[in-house]
């Protein structure tokens, strides 16, 4: 298969390309070329992601099978709100677009921030518990913002091309052996992870997912939650949630140390579970990609 990744340069995105190597015909598109040649098996092109005329032309002249779309600005306060909710609106649409024409199914990076949890100014208590696809997303910032409507511009594009676009909605990604999710820092200071009730997923379970979406039977436009396994406290989380919030949602139905939200979406449609806890991967030793 003929797979184009952007973003496939940054923190999460090379283990994306890391993975797709091997088995697929890759072409990374990023801002830059990567120093001393990056991956042997990967083609890469460098151009400016939200010009509508460069994807355009590099998407017709690859003809790719697929498109991972995983560029973006990954966080709120990096960058000013207006160019932040520019540069990932934008390039979803172009990329998005292009892809389309091209006749090319998707697999994009949403994120839990859609939800609107995280980064509004008064976190609330959810719905539900366990947070599914289904719960509305309220976000009040200009990322949460900017991943509601690259999960739009998917579902249009879906509809106008027939293209299947399956958007991953992953939590705090962690890469093995670094963790941050279980700094002192965090785990002595509950309202630390509270925005996203302490929530995590390592970055080669989100692989394991953009593979699973890439070889499944996506129709149309599908959301997918992509969450560890378990809450990076090891708490209850019920427990947690009283502690912080002073009560859970009336329709709550997480047993012991769960994730807040829930996985059967993802393992229904395209046989996906998250394996990794933190148990085991905060302290592993792995080689981290070199694209």
């Amino acid at each position: 298969m003929d797979v184009v990744v952007t973003g496939g340069r940054g923190s999460s995105g090379r283990w994306v390309v890391d993975r797709l190597a091997e088995p697929h015909d890759v072409t990374v598109l990023d801002r830059r070329l990567p120093d001393g040649g990056g991956h042997p098996d990967v083609d890469y092109r460098a151009l400016d992601l939200t010009d509508a005329g460069s994807v355009f032309d590099s998407l017709t002249a690859i003809d790719p099978d697929a498109v991972v779309h995983w560029a973006a600005i990954p966080v709120a306060g990096t960058h000013p709100g207006v160019d932040l909710f520019r540069n990932n609106a934008l390039a979803a649409h172009t990329v998005l677009s292009a892809a389309g024409r091209v006749g090319a199914d998707v697999v994009q990076g949403s994120s839990d921030g859609a939800y609107g949890f995280f980064f509004a100014e008064e976190t609330p208590v959810p719905d539900e518990l366990p947070i599914t696809e289904a719960h509305a997303r309220r976000p009040e910032d200009d990322y949460g913002l900017s991943k509601v409507v690259t999960e739009e511009i998917g579902k249009a594009i879906a509809r106008r091309d027939g293209v299947s676009v399956a958007s991953i909605r992953p939590s705090w990604i962690q890469i093995p052996g670094e963790y941050p999710c279980r700094a002192p820092e965090y785990v002595d200071d509950l309202a630390a992870g509270a925005g996203n009730y302490w929530s995590y997923v390592d970055v080669r379970d989100v692989v394991d997912l953009v593979e699973a979406a890439l070889a499944g039977a996506v129709e149309g436009h599908e959301a997918f939650n992509c969450v560890g396994p378990d809450n990076a406290l090891g708490r209850p989380l019920v427990e947690l949630m009283r502690e912080h919030y002073g009560r859970v949602p009336d329709d709550c139905t997480v047993e012991g140390d769960a994730a807040a939200y829930a996985t059967a979406k993802a393992t229904a449609m395209l046989g996906w579970e998250p394996t990794r806890s933190w148990r085991e991967a905060a302290d592993e030793d792995v080689d981290v990609p070199r694209v």
